[in-house]
């Protein structure tokens, strides 16, 4: 793995620790302002993605797995994998994902997600 892709890839994970630790302030810094997320249950915003958080945690317990990443300009990297995560009361659930990270002054930050639900 190269050092743009395990920097992407740690990227992204942060993102899921934030959701475990219910860090509403490390979701917001790992999203750009224009973000753009695409989900079963419609778009979302930067803010509606942080939101999830306000009543703490939304998952307890998650892994990734079959990363792949694509670099698409300098600085802009496309990561897609397999995530396993459970939210509380719920079942464990399998999707993919595919996110965009951009690196800038602050770091790498998404301006773009998508999940799609596995059967």
């Amino acid at each position: 793995m190269d050092e743009e892709a395990a920097e992407v890839e740690a990227a992204e994970r942060a993102v899921w620790e934030a959701l475990l630790r219910g860090d509403k302030t490390a979701d917001l810094a790992s999203l750009t302002p224009d973000f753009l997320g695409v989900y079963p249950s419609g778009f979302a915003t930067q803010a509606d993605h942080a939101a999830q958080l306000d009543d703490g945690p939304s998952v307890t317990g998650y892994s990734l797995s079959d990363f792949r990443t694509r670099t698409l300009a300098p600085g802009l990297v496309l990561i897609a994998y397999r995530a396993r995560y459970t939210r509380a009361g719920q079942a464990e659930a399998l999707m993919f994902v595919s996110s965009i990270w951009r690196r800038g002054p602050d770091g790498w930050r998404s301006p773009f997600s998508m999940d799609c639900p596995a059967d």
